[in-house]
């Protein structure tokens, strides 16, 4: 922002011309992509991280990182998927790190005010239960399931994340999908 408060021009500017800019060692041009992707970066990794404390660490490295790699960024029109994807990054390896990868029963969501407490009783059950089963999945078919389902990958984001070919993952997610509609069947 200029010192008037208005938008500068680099503020205006596309992401190809930004990103080019800090491609280049531009430090204005990076702060400029840094304010705007911060917040959907933290949104995302909220999500993943379950509301974790790490979520500003992890994407404050994400950035560390990115100005790091810069040269990496084949199209700097794309930055804002390149930024995306080693946010991802850094939270599953961060979710790798704390072992078992997604603990379900710590999602506590307030009941809404009109819920009886047998109600909430019965989805806390029923949240655990889904966590017992994820436990149970094998590692990489729990890994596809989170980045899915509590992630909001696609299947091609998933297959690069994990190193394997989407046909892998979608059977990996089928066979997920279908042990957990199988074990979760009483909670229906």
């Amino acid at each position: 922002m200029a010192a008037d408060g208005s938008r500068g021009p680099l503020e205006q500017a596309g992401d190809h011309i930004v990103a080019g800019r800090a491609m280049d060692g531009d430090v204005e041009a990076f702060a400029v992509l840094v304010r705007r992707y911060t917040p959907m970066m933290r949104a995302y990794t909220q999500r993943m991280l379950n509301g974790s404390a790490e979520v500003d660490d992890t994407v404050q490295e994400a950035f560390v990182t990115a100005w790091q790699r810069f040269g990496e960024l084949d199209d700097p029109g794309k930055v804002k998927s390149w930024l995306m994807r080693i946010v991802s990054r850094k939270a599953v390896d961060r979710l790798r790190r704390h072992r078992p990868a997604v603990d379900v029963t710590e999602i506590d969501r307030p009941a809404p005010l009109h819920a009886s407490p047998s109600a909430v009783v019965e989805v806390r059950e029923g949240v655990a239960a889904l966590g017992a089963a994820l436990r149970e999945l094998p590692e990489a078919q729990r890994e596809c399931w989170v980045l899915r389902e509590m992630g909001g990958y696609s299947y091609d984001e998933i297959a690069a994340e994990l190193g394997v070919p989407v046909s892998t993952v979608r059977g990996l997610l089928a066979r997920a999908r279908g042990f957990l509609i199988t074990r979760m069947e009483a909670w229906r």
